[in-house]
């Protein structure tokens, strides 16, 4: 795949529905303050957070602590078709839309039933957000391990892709310096950010995309896919600058760190787009 985001992003492909009769783990959730930004739409980072709560819960409820219990997140997709916003409860399923031996595509429906407020006392549409995740399985040193048995045998009944396959959908490689409009913008990380592995927390990645989303509202003011790839770990006291690229619909971020002789790697790539 060519790396020249004048080419990206990739013909936009609507997430799969469920197969039919597939089993699939069901929860209800609230709309937190915490997650919304000053108009009350539900940022990405909180879906992502939101998407975690799920995860866990899917993974409490299914009882796989002891086999399986290592899992890393290798790319995230996020379809607002129509953004979630408070006050409001909503509904998550989560299922297996394809999977192999090491690693699954784990898809998500959120839909929330919007409700007014002294606040917010006008009706405003109901939310739905489709989302899937690329799930490794992982052992305790962090690398790729078998599903277990047990557990390979319930995903496999939810799909029929059963040899999945990893392909970027992000650029990965950044643009030099002077082939982007704006400077390399520093994102300074905080202690909160990070997870009990001392990674930065997935949906921390977004805070900083919504910091760049200030500028490009237009792209949170229609349905919007957002795609990030997570490349390297970022640990406590990491550098990260952002470089930035706007082509058509469509916000392409890389999220640089430094590497070994002073050069920066790239640690993630994030593409906002309009969904057409």
């Amino acid at each position: 795949m060519a790396d020249d985001p004048k080419q990206y992003p990739p013909e936009y492909v609507p997430l799969e529905d469920r197969k039919e009769g597939a089993r699939f783990y069901e929860n209800d959730y609230r709309v937190r303050t915490g997650d919304i930004d000053p108009e009350a739409r539900v940022r990405l980072d909180g879906l992502a957070r939101y998407l975690q709560d799920v995860a866990n819960d899917n993974y409490d409820a299914a009882g796989f602590a002891e086999t399986d219990p290592f899992w890393i997140v290798r790319r995230t997709v996020i379809d607002v078709l129509s953004p979630m916003v408070f006050p409001a409860n909503f509904h998550a399923e989560r299922w297996c839309g394809a999977l192999s031996t090491r690693w699954t595509d784990m898809r998500v429906t959120m839909r929330s039933t919007t409700e007014t407020s002294k606040f917010h006392p006008d009706p405003r549409p109901d939310g739905h957000i489709e989302a899937v995740g690329f799930w490794i399985n992982v052992n305790d040193q962090g690398m790729p391990s078998r599903i277990s048995d047990e557990l390979m045998d319930g995903l496999m009944t939810m799909t029929d892709e059963h040899r999945l396959r990893y392909k970027a959908m992000n650029p990965e490689k950044a643009p030099s310096p002077d082939e982007v409009e704006l400077p390399d913008r520093e994102h300074v990380l905080r202690s909160t950010d990070f997870d009990p592995f001392k990674h930065l927390n997935n949906a921390a990645y977004l805070e900083a995309i919504e910091d760049e989303l200030v500028d490009h509202p237009d792209l949170v003011a229609s349905p919007h896919r957002m795609v990030i790839e997570y490349l390297r770990p970022i640990t406590p006291g990491t550098q990260i600058m952002l470089r930035r690229r706007r082509v058509d619909d469509c916000l392409f971020v890389w999220m640089l760190i430094p590497g070994g002789d002073g050069e920066q790697v790239v640690a993630a790539t994030v593409t906002v787009r309009t969904i057409p």
